[in-house]
Order: structure tokens, then C-alpha cells, then sequence
């Protein structure tokens, strides 16, 4: 098993939903290595959806993701959601855990939406100092992962990728690579897909999404609604050529298909992951 940073290589894995429960615990798929779970979904005391997390658990690693911490707002750190996940966390004892660099609403007014920041000096100031009272307070490293998004800020002086770097390296956090977000916000933004994921820290990726989207034609959502494309697929083959081997799973939110057609998708997943010849844990 190799390492980055200290976290296991996983394999390839997918997100538990809750309509997969009783096939992934009944019916054991043999193709999926790990599941990643959303954080909030469990943030509770009981009940069901926390205790078939747990059995899911006892036989598979999991890995927490994110979608509340708000790493980027001006608000302060939200004690009572820090308090339930370190809860969870003792409890599942995940692999790793992750959210995005977005903020999720401002005056007290919560969005239920990952919105963009502005890529400056300042705003990357906060995020760093906010994300390290974060990890020092969970005793883990944080996974950040690059948003998908349809706006841009006017005051913005660094790229996201650029962004991205500097805050791995001066938070001492790691990085979760969503390719699926960056053929988005490349498309919607007119970048170049290779050169920025080449321009992130390929040591600090720990973990991959995949998923799929919508193209509306001026521009594409992010709706994790349907299978992935293949020009997705063609820059995550990209991406681990240049990285290599990196923990990776898909995400399904929307239009839930049966397990088995998403372990099938997994299946070509592993198969182009996989191929990627490697020296020493790193891509050839």
C-alpha cells in the first residue's frame, strides 16, 4: 500500500447513498474498495442512516466529505458543527476527512450552495489561518477540494490552481481533485483543463472525484446527475500519468442508478487508473 502524506492508497471507491444500503451491506460488492460518505448526512446522535454507516464501516475504509464547514467565510468557525463532526469522526474513525474552498452564505444566511471565492492575497490569509484552527482542533489534516463554479470575482489577482498551492503548502493541508469540477470551471471559464491540474502540487492530491455533469452549451453544471463523460475520463487518464496512482471515486446524487451499473462505471474507472505504469509509487 503506498502513501501521500501519511494517508493509504484506497483503491477506487464510491459514495454511500442511501439507496444503496441494503445491496452494498447484503450484497458486498467485490469491485469497490471504499465508500465516502457525506459528513452531514451523519452528523447526528442515532438513528438509521449513522448506524448503517457504521456497519458499512466495520468493512470497508471510509472517508468523510464535507459540504458545510464554510472554510471560506468571513462568519466565524461554526463550534456546534465542529463539535458534531469530531464526534463522528471518533466514532467512524475515517480514512480522511474533506470540504470544499467555497463559503456557503453570509449574514447568517445559509445558501445550501458552494459559492467561489476571491482569489487574493487576503482572502487566502483567512482560508490558511482557518483551516489550520480546523485541523489542530480535529488532529487531522484536511482534504480541500477545488469547486466547480459559473462566476468569477473582479478582485481576484491569483488563479485558482495558484490558489490552491499556496494554501496546501502554507496550511499544511492536502488536496482533494475533483477532475469532473475542473472540466467544468474550465469550460465555464475558459481555461486550460491539463495546465491547471499541472500546476497544483501533484504530492499534496490524496484523493480524486469523478462525476458526471450537464452542458447546457454556454455552460456546463455540475449536477452529479448522470454517468461520467469521456473527455472526463480522457483528463483523469491525464491526471495520473502526471501524479500517478491516487485514491479515486465516483459521485452520484441525482438520478441514482442500481449499484451494479455504478460499480460497472467504477469497473472502466479502476481500468483507466489503473493502467498508469508507476516508479517508486509515482508515474512513470
Amino acid at each position: 500500500m503506498s502513501f501521500r502524506h501519511g494517508l493509504p492508497h484506497l483503491g477506487f471507491g464510491l459514495g454511500l447513498r442511501p439507496q444503496h444500503y441494503a445491496a452494498v451491506l447484503d450484497g458486498a460488492p467485490p469491485r469497490v474498495d471504499w465508500f465516502e460518505a457525506i459528513s452531514e448526512n451523519y452528523m447526528v446522535p442515532g438513528g438509521r442512516p449513522l448506524a448503517m454507516l457504521a456497519r458499512v464501516r466495520e468493512r470497508w475504509p471510509v472517508a468523510l466529505h464535507g459540504v458545510g464547514l464554510s472554510i471560506g467565510s468571513t462568519e466565524p468557525l461554526n463550534d456546534e458543527y465542529l463539535d458534531a463532526l469530531e464526534t463522528l469522526i471518533r466514532r467512524i474513525e475515517p480514512s480522511w476527512i474533506s470540504d470544499h474552498l467555497c463559503f456557503t452564505g453570509a449574514g447568517g444566511h445559509n445558501t445550501h450552495d458552494l459559492l467561489p471565492l476571491p482569489y487574493t492575497e487576503e482572502a487566502l490569509d483567512h482560508v490558511v489561518s482557518r483551516i489550520v484552527r480546523v485541523q489542530e482542533r480535529l488532529g487531522r489534516r484536511l482534504l480541500i477540494e477545488n469547486p466547480s463554479s459559473y462566476v468569477s470575482w473582479p478582485e481576484s489577482t491569483l488563479g485558482e490552481a495558484a490558489f490552491l498551492a499556496a494554501l496546501a503548502e502554507r496550511a499544511d493541508c492536502l488536496l482533494l481533485l475533483d477532475v469532473n469540477n475542473v472540466y467544468v470551471s474550465a469550460f465555464n471559464h475558459g481555461f486550460d483543463a491539463d495546465a491547471y491540474i499541472a500546476a497544483l502540487p501533484a504530492g499534496r492530491i490524496a484523493q480524486i472525484h469523478l462525476a458526471g455533469h450537464r452542458d447546457l452549451g454556454t455552460h456546463i453544471i455540475d449536477t452529479h446527475d448522470r454517468a461520467v463523460i469521456d473527455p472526463v475520463f480522457a483528463l483523469y487518464g491525464r491526471t495520473v500519468e502526471r501524479i500517478g496512482p491516487v485514491s479515486t471515486m465516483i459521485e452520484r446524487d441525482d438520478d441514482i442508478p442500481p449499484l451494479g451499473e455504478l460499480v460497472a462505471e467504477l469497473d472502466r474507472v479502476r481500468a483507466v487508473g489503473g493502467a498508469v505504469k508507476t516508479v517508486k509509487g509515482r508515474a512513470a
